[in-house]
């Protein structure tokens, strides 16, 4: 879709714990017999890691099929890249929480280009973080330490023995230098705060025309994403649940889990419906 052909909604939404889920985060509450059917939509190192519910796979194949869906993550691009969802191929996804804008499955250069000149002139170098998480951090429960894309870093922890407080102190410290920290799971990201989704979409918008936009997602990083948009949905669960988190826009959902992601497909489609293309 481009410029000259008639606008429609544009739907940014997360990918983990907001419409697919790993084997750990389904919170399937119901008896065995009662549990809906799943789709897997990711395989890692042979083995299925990611699933959705087989009525939200219908639901995003129709979405998809109707507006400019952009799937919208902090995964890098090869992560992303082992995901197949439901659904015609993406024109548009943002991977790299904002750092890669891919059209047609391609990095866009000049996107690139902004993305760097904007956080060398807005926050603390990337070496300089690395080293302070690497310092801080307690080999007794760090399990592997990764910088995603040379953009952003991230810590793959024991939560059982991360100290209470660490993440605040962390967090603290990384904020006077422009940064935003976020604890997903296992893993506990540090992210340039110019780095942002929200930046991404508006590009999408822009470029597509789109005359509503509507996004999703369940963390600390999807709270610029749900700001920018129009209208935006959260999950049950999730770091923004935990704290509380609420924008007027923003549909909070009781839902928790893979049933979850089905209901927020449920409402993305309802709400882009009088736009489909």
């Amino acid at each position: 879709m481009n410029a000259s052909t008639s606008p429609a909604a544009l739907v940014a939404s997360d990918l983990d714990r907001t419409l697919i889920y790993s084997a750990a985060a389904l919170q399937l509450a119901m008896p065995d017999a009662e549990a809906p059917r799943l789709l897997c939509v990711e395989i890692y190192e042979r083995r299925p890691l990611s699933y959705m519910t087989e009525t939200a796979a219908g639901l995003l194949e129709d979405l998809a099929g109707g507006s400019v869906f952009v799937p919208t993550t902090t995964r890098t691009r090869e992560q992303y890249f082992r995901i197949h969802l439901p659904g015609p191929a993406p024109r548009f996804a943002i991977c790299a929480n904002g750092g890669h804008l891919l059209v047609d499955g391609e990095s866009d250069p000049d996107w690139q280009t902004q993305v760097r000149e904007r956080l060398a002139q807005s926050c603390a170098p990337l070496k300089e973080v690395r080293e302070h998480l690497l310092a801080a951090a307690d080999p007794a429960w760090l399990l592997k330490e990764r910088i995603a894309e040379d953009l952003f870093a991230y810590l793959v922890v024991d939560r059982a023995l991360l100290p209470e407080g660490w993440v605040k102190e962390l967090s603290e410290w990384a904020g006077r230098r422009g940064w935003t920290v976020s604890l997903q799971g296992r893993k506990i990201y540090a992210v340039p705060r110019p780095l942002t989704k929200s930046a991404a979409m508006r590009e999408v918008a822009r470029r597509t025309g789109a005359e509503l936009t509507l996004a999703a997602g369940d963390s600390l990083l999807d709270a610029d994403l749900l700001l920018a948009a129009d209208r935006g949905w959260r999950p049950g669960h999730g770091e923004l649940a935990d704290t509380g988190w609420r924008a007027p826009h923003v549909e909070t959902l009781t839902e928790t889990g893979v049933a979850a992601g089905e209901e927020i497909l449920r409402r993305l489609s309802r709400a882009a419906s009088p736009y489909a293309t």
